[in-house]
C-alpha cells in the first residue's frame, strides 16, 4: 500500500507529464492502490484518481471500481470527497453507469451526502441527459425500494429546474418513453408524482400532449374494468386518478370517458361505496369530481341513458313535500333531511349534460316528469331559504374573533354554499384558452355539512391491488444490495 509520500511523488509525475501521462500507467497504478491505505491515503485517492482518469481508458473499469470503494467508506469526509469527484468519471459510455451509480447512492441518510449526489446527478444532467435518465430510470425499474423513491423523487423536483437547452424534445420523448413503462406497475403516490412530472414537460403542453395524458391516466384507471364499490382499493385507485385527469380537461381535451363511466357504473352504485380515508365523505367526493368534469365532457354515445342516471340520483336527494294531516301538519313526523352540497353538484352535472339533449325535460312525453321535478325544486328551494334565514341568524352580529371559530367558519361556508345553490343558474365558467391557469374551474362545495367532511389527500395512501399493500401492482421487493 502507498504512503502519502508514494502518492504526492506519483502525482507529480502524472501532473508533469500534462498530455502525455497517460503514458505513465504504473503511476496511476499507484494512486489506485491508494484506496487501500488509511485515512490520509484515502482521501488523496479520492481526489487524484478523477484528475487523470481521462489519460488511462484502459483502467477505466478499474478506476471506477476503486472510487466507489471510497464512495462506501465508513469514514463520511472519504465518502463525501469521493461522491463530490463522481461527475469527473462520466465521459462517454462511462456517463449512464456514473448515472446509476450516483442513483443507487441517493439512498444515504446524510443529509450532507445527499445533497452532494444531488449536486453531483445535476451536474451530468447538463453533460448528457439522456444518458443520465437512463441511469435513473434503470434504478426505478429494477432498484431497491427506496432507491426507486428517492430517484422518483428527484425527477418531480430536479427537472423542472433545468434549462430548455437541457430538455429537448428528444430528451422529454425519453421521459415519457420511459415513464410509460413505469407506469405499468406504481405505487399510488408513484403515480402522482410521474403525473406532476410528465404534465411539467413543454412537450406535453400542447392539445395532442394533454390527451396523451388523459389517456394514460384513464388506462391507470381502469376504466375497462368492472367497478367494484365494496372495493375500497378500486374507489380509491379510481378517485385518484380522476383527480390527476382533471386539471387536463378543456373544451379541446374531453373528459368523456370519464364522465361516461361514472355515470353508468358509479351513479348506480353511490350509496355502496366504501372508502379506508377515515372522516371522508366518499359520496360527497365523487359528485365533486363529476361536477368538475361535466363542464367538458364531448358528445356521449349514450347521453340520454346516462341523463336519466343522473337525473334519477338527483331525485333521491332532492324528496317531495310531505303529504300534510287534516290539521295541516307534517303527517310523516319528521322533515326529509335535504344534502345541499350534493345536490349542488348534480344539478350543475345535470345542468351540463342536460345541455346536450335540451328536450330531456320539455318534451311533451315527459310533462308529468317536469311537473313532478318543480314541485321538488320549489319544496327544496324553500327549505334552503329556511336554512340560510337561520345561518343568518347565527352569524348576526358576530364580527373579528367570534367569526374565527371553528363552529362559526363552518356556518360560514355553509351560509355560503347555500346560497350558491339558490342560484338560478350553475356557476358560468370561462372557456379553457391557451393560459389554462387563468381559466375558472367550477368550484365544487367545501362547506362541512358533516364534521367529519375532510379535503381527500392522494398521498396519503398507497395500497390499491396486492403487492406490498402499497401499490396497484405487486412489484415484489427487489433488494439485492450493490449493483454496480
Amino acid at each position: 500500500m502507498p504512503t502519502v509520500e508514494e502518492l504526492y511523488r506519483n502525482y507529480g509525475i502524472l501532473a508533469d507529464a500534462t498530455e502525455t501521462a497517460g503514458q505513465h500507467k504504473d503511476a496511476y497504478q499507484v494512486i489506485l492502490d491508494g484506496v487501500k491505505g488509511g485515512a490520509k491515503e484515502k482521501r488523496l485517492a479520492a481526489q487524484f484518481i478523477p484528475k487523470f482518469f481521462k489519460h488511462f481508458p484502459e483502467l477505466a473499469d478499474s478506476a471506477i471500481n476503486a472510487q466507489l470503494d471510497l464512495c462506501e467508506d465508513e469514514d463520511v469526509s472519504i465518502r463525501r470527497q469521493a461522491i463530490k469527484e463522481l461527475p469527473q468519471f462520466a465521459t462517454g459510455d462511462n456517463l449512464p453507469r456514473v448515472a446509476d451509480i450516483l442513483t443507487q447512492l441517493l439512498q444515504s441518510d446524510d443529509s450532507a451526502e445527499f445533497n452532494l449526489v444531488n449536486n453531483a446527478l445535476l451536474s451530468i444532467f447538463k453533460m448528457d441527459a439522456k444518458g443520465t435518465l437512463g441511469g435513473l430510470f434503470s434504478q426505478i425499474l429494477q432498484g431497491e425500494d427506496i432507491v426507486r423513491e428517492r430517484a422518483i423523487k428527484f425527477l418531480s423536483t430536479k427537472l423542472k429546474t433545468l434549462p430548455e437547452e437541457v430538455l429537448t424534445k428528444e430528451v422529454e420523448e425519453f421521459i415519457l418513453a420511459e415513464s410509460k413503462k413505469v407506469l405499468e406497475d406504481v405505487t399510488g403516490e408513484e403515480f402522482v408524482l410521474f403525473m406532476k412530472i410528465l404534465s411539467g414537460l413543454k412537450s406535453l403542453q400542447t392539445v395532442s400532449g394533454r390527451q396523451q395524458l388523459v389517456e394514460l391516466v384513464a388506462e391507470q384507471a381502469d376504466l375497462e374494468q368492472t367497478f367494484n364499490p365494496s372495493d375500497p382499493d378500486c374507489v380509491d385507485r379510481l378517485l385518484q386518478c380522476t383527480r390527476q385527469a382533471v386539471p387536463l380537461f378543456s373544451k379541446n381535451v374531453h373528459s368523456t370517458k370519464f364522465v361516461t363511466y361514472f355515470c353508468e357504473h358509479v351513479l348506480p352504485n353511490l350509496s355502496a361505496l366504501t372508502t379506508p380515508v377515515e372522516g371522508l365523505d366518499i359520496q360527497l367526493e365523487v359528485l365533486k369530481l363529476l361536477a368538475e368534469m361535466s363542464s367538458f365532457c364531448g358528445d356521449m354515445e349514450k347521453l340520454e341513458s346516462n341523463l336519466k342516471k343522473l337525473f334519477d340520483k338527483l331525485l333521491e336527494y332532492m324528496p317531495l313535500p310531505p303529504e300534510e294531516a287534516e290539521n295541516g301538519e307534517n303527517a310523516g313526523g319528521e322533515e326529509p333531511k335535504l344534502q345541499f352540497s350534493y345536490v349542488e353538484c348534480l344539478l350543475y352535472s345535470f345542468h351540463q349534460l342536460g345541455r346536450k339533449l335540451p328536450d330531456f325535460l320539455t318534451a311533451k312525453l315527459n310533462a308529468e316528469k317536469l311537473k313532478d321535478f318543480k314541485i321538488r325544486l320549489q319544496y327544496f328551494a324553500r327549505g334552503l331559504q329556511v336554512y340560510i334565514r337561520q345561518l343568518r341568524l347565527a352569524l348576526q352580529g358576530k364580527t373579528g374573533e367570534a367569526l374565527k371559530t371553528e363552529e362559526n367558519k363552518i356556518k360560514v361556508v355553509q351560509k355560503r354554499t347555500s346560497e350558491d345553490t339558490t342560484s338560478s343558474s350553475p356557476p358560468k365558467k370561462a372557456s379553457a384558452g391557451p393560459k389554462r391557469d387563468a381559466r375558472q374551474i367550477y368550484n365544487p362545495p367545501s362547506g362541512k355539512y358533516s364534521s367529519n367532511l375532510g379535503s381527500f389527500s392522494y398521498e396519503q395512501r398507497g395500497g390499491f391491488r396486492g403487492g406490498r399493500g402499497r401499490g396497484w401492482g405487486g412489484r415484489g421487493n427487489r433488494s439485492r444490495g450493490r449493483i454496480y
